[in-house]
């Protein structure tokens, strides 16, 4: 019995000898991160990142014990990390599986500096186990800023071009305010922050693209900077007036641009020149009893590219309207709707209209939307809309409509359109119908600033 139980105690210690050693210690041991290097888009200072992350796997059939993973940076660093539930700047003693793996989070936090220019920061994080280091790069952009939170605008106020614009909580230019933004300035607006002018806006974008002024989303990370709705839109209420916008972009809104109510002083309540707006959720342009004009106007790839409703004063000149599905946006509505009406319960109310559009393409993929352009009519009030010399895409003529020179249902021939690539190129190919099929109206230019021909091209671009 007692030779027995030595036994036992001997087998039980060589057991127990046996996982004491089952971690691999050999500095040939495998272990592999998911990435090589974590690099973040522009994050502006004082406002923080998202978290990403990269993956530490133990290859080997035993045990590996990690002895630290660090931010060379240590406190100091922009940079902070998460291991497998351990905050950092470093984790120490990690036990991991064989054939398992843990994940590493890295967020980045850029304190301001000196200077208009982007700039780099960087770090790196060290591996260490078995005697051996591997390394996993960080790389962020900085970008200093302008920052308004909840802001409200009075007086004559002007924003240069050194420094973009973060909007967060809104922007609000008041009654008597004007804000004149000058060329080559980028406004960047968070979720929840619209953009509204009950005032005059006055936007000096200048035709090449350093020069034109932006408006998008404040997620410049992938792949957020290509989602619509990512910020409100801009809002030109009733009091607004004067508003002017020049090689403008207004990209990834919920509504592009809306306008409402009559010119409080008879001129266009928004003038839009050399304008593009782009992958909007709801309506690219959303007019409400209101006047609008729009000349070299790109409208593309939004749920709704163009309303016109309740009536109002409308001129389209030279604009490309188009639409095709993508994986945010379904091409479901028509890219151009025009009615002289609201629907309030069961009554309609209605208000004079008059729209003019010239020189222009109204264009989308076949196959969803019958008509891609539909005009409505409800009562007897004053109602006028033309269409010459444009190109469409529709199985009925719009109703109560004034024609002439129409190309319809022949394909524009727009450069590029990739849906895998996300890249929509809408300048003409040869051989377009578009190409010399417009009517002279004064318009000296596209919206690429390039000259125009006599004839000219169909749509925003000349050939």
């Amino acid at each position: 019995m007692r030779s027995f139980l030595i036994f036992v105690l001997i087998a039980a210690c060589t057991f127990a000898a046996c996982r004491k050693e089952s971690f691999i210690t050999s500095p040939d041991a495998r272990l592999r991160t998911s990435d090589d290097a974590i690099a973040f888009d522009t994050v502006f200072t004082s406002v923080g990142s998202v978290t990403k992350f990269f993956r530490i796997y133990n290859e080997n059939n035993q045990k590996l014990r990690i002895t630290s993973v660090k931010l060379a940076g240590g406190q100091a660093s922009a940079f902070k990390i998460n291991v497998d539930g351990n905050t950092g700047p470093e984790v120490s003693n990690l036990e991991m599986e064989a054939g398992d793996s843990l994940y590493v989070f890295v967020s980045v936090h850029i304190n301001p500096v000196g200077g208009t220019l982007p700039f780099v920061v960087q770090d790196s994080v060290s591996i260490t186990y078995n005697g051996r280091t591997s390394w996993v790069q960080l790389e962020a952009w900085g970008q200093n800023a302008n920052f308004l939170r909840g802001r409200k605008l009075t007086g004559n106020v002007t924003w240069d071009n050194r420094l973009p614009y973060v909007i967060l909580d809104g922007l609000l230019i008041d009654t008597n305010a004007t804000l004149t933004i000058q060329q080559g300035a980028r406004i960047y607006l968070h979720a929840d922050a619209p953009f509204i002018v009950d005032g005059t806006l006055k936007v000096l974008g200048e035709k090449f693209d350093s020069t034109r002024v932006h408006f998008t989303g404040d997620r410049l990370d992938d792949p957020y900077k290509n989602f619509p709705g990512s910020w409100p839109g801009i809002y030109f209420r009733g009091s607004s007036r004067d508003n002017e916008l020049n090689f403008t972009s207004i990209a990834n809104a919920f509504q592009g641009i809306v306008v409402e109510k009559p010119s409080v002083n008879g001129n266009p309540k928004l003038a839009l020149k050399e304008c593009i707006i782009d992958n909007v959720y709801d309506a690219g342009i959303f007019g409400v009893q209101t006047s609008i004009t729009a000349r070299n106007c790109l409208v593309s790839n939004c749920g709704k590219n163009i309303i016109l409703a309740y009536g109002g004063n409308y001129d389209f000149n030279h604009c490309t309207v188009a639409s095709y599905s993508n994986s945010f946006i379904l091409h479901k509505e028509p890219v151009l709707l025009v009615t002289n009406y609201v629907k309030e319960g069961s009554s309609f109310l209605t208000s004079d209209l008059n729209a003019v559009f010239r020189n222009s393409i109204f264009w989308a993929e076949s196959g969803s939307v019958d008509d891609e352009v539909v005009v409505l009519k409800q009562a007897t009030t004053a109602f006028n809309v033309s269409f010459s010399n444009c190109l469409w895409r529709v199985k009925n003529n719009p109703a109560n409509t004034t024609r002439t020179n129409i190309i319809a249902n022949a394909d524009p021939l727009f450069d590029t359109i990739d849906f895998q690539k996300r890249v929509y190129n809408f300048h003409l190919k040869p051989g377009s119908p578009a190409i010399n099929g417009g009517i002279p109206t004064g318009v000296l230019f596209d919206l690429d600033g390039k000259l125009r021909t006599n004839p000219p091209d169909i749509g925003a671009y000349e050939k």
